[in-house]
């Protein structure tokens, strides 16, 4: 394509079609749950092509409710498209903070729930520290590296872009640092192409390469770019390097990010709002359940050591939670809280209800043991 040079850059590339290009490419593997999901991630990957030129990086959290969504499919996609992947299943914090360096590659972590997921261990606040302080620039990773006499302060860099994959949610600061894609199970009609990597991923490394060609040839631009954002504060951190790209492309694209922006922070905020009345019926699911014994007596709402029943009906549960005073039980989205709503948010925690008896009773219900996890971790 001919045009004029500046500084060496041929202008006359088309940054719009690229993206386009891209964007067809990971629509051809994989079906995204929205218009706005795609242009997202298409955008991110282009901003891993001019990490130099951002003040924050972006976490891109591929989630689903179950297995099978495309979460690892996207993550082939992306690590063939992106700059420079490290893509691996678990690290160590000490493994990370030295592959980052100066020159920081573009991290892939797959199945991120068996790190900080339900059943995962508690053992992962280094992890966790370390991707979070890692979103903002000159947010070093301080160790005592050394032996005896010999041992000294050493500063690892943590900055780079990263992409997290697994089911359900993360801890909420770095959910709080991220772009979110909830991508779910295709339906029967929709159709997407076989992904083989001898063939597949050749063509997609070569429009990777254009692309980084096009965004790191304008990373000064890029790093001087205050683009105008829908959305504010930590949303805006995470969405300015994509809003940037965009600007920098041209024709349609500024307005569909900032629509992807607006969209799936308004996603996130709707999520968050779920999560805190899922962690509010925990906490009065376990005051439900708690008896609190004094002389041998249960005193529901007094002092002393704290038992609980081994299991209650579900009807008894509904209606204890409709008498707790200022709770939103008895107006859950203008209605009254079901049967299917509790077992919708316990479903979050992996609690379903079984058939229980208590006294000569056979019903349906919950059992404190399976709901224990849930409050040891959450309540």
């Amino acid at each position: 394509m001919s045009g004029d040079l500046l500084g060496g850059l041929d202008v006359a590339v088309d940054g719009a079609a690229l993206l386009d290009e891209l964007h067809q490419a990971l629509s051809y593997y994989v079906v995204f749950p929205t218009p706005e999901a795609a242009d997202a991630v298409v955008l991110w990957i282009a901003a891993t092509h001019a990490q130099d030129a951002w003040q924050h990086a972006t976490r891109l959290h591929l989630t689903s409710p179950v297995k099978r969504c495309g979460k690892s499919r996207l993550l082939d996609l992306i690590s063939a498209t992106c700059y420079q992947p490290i893509i691996t299943v678990n690290i160590s914090p000490a493994a990370l903070v030295r592959l980052i360096g100066d020159d920081p590659p573009t991290l892939l972590l797959d199945e991120i729930d068996s790190v900080f997921g339900k059943k995962a261990s508690d053992n992962h606040e280094d992890l966790r520290g370390i991707l979070n302080a890692g979103h903002q620039r000159n947010r070093p990773y301080l160790r005592c590296v050394g032996v005896g006499a010999n041992q000294h302060v050493e500063q690892f860099p943590s900055f780079a872009m990263a992409a997290l994959a697994g089911i359900g949610s993360l801890p909420d600061t770095i959910e709080d640092r991220s772009v979110i894609i909830r991508l779910r199970r295709r339906r029967p009609d929709e159709r997407v192409a076989p992904f083989r990597l001898r063939k597949d991923v050749p063509p997609l490394r070569e429009l990777g390469g254009r692309l980084g060609a096009w965004v790191g040839g304008h990373a000064s631009v890029l790093a001087d770019a205050e683009p105008t954002l829908p959305v504010e504060d930590r949303a805006a951190d995470c969405w300015e390097s994509l809003v940037a790209v965009a600007d920098l492309a041209g024709r349609d694209w500024p307005t569909r990010s900032r629509k992807a922006a607006y969209v799936l922070t308004g996603e996130a905020e709707k999520a968050d709002a779920g999560a805190s009345m899922a962690l509010r019926l925990l906490a009065d699911l376990r005051e439900l359940f708690t008896v609190r014994m004094q002389g041998g007596m249960p005193m529901l709402n007094g002092a002393g050591q704290a038992q609980f029943y081994p299991a209650l009906f579900t009807g008894s549960i509904l209606s204890g939670l409709l008498m707790i005073p200022e709770a939103p039980w008895a107006s859950y989205y203008g209605r009254p809280f079901s049967d299917r709503d509790l077992a919708g948010l316990l479903g979050q925690f992996g609690v379903e209800s079984r058939e229980v008896r208590i006294g000569a009773e056979h019903r349906k219900g919950y059992r404190a043991d399976d709901l224990w996890d849930a409050w040891r971790r959450y309540a």
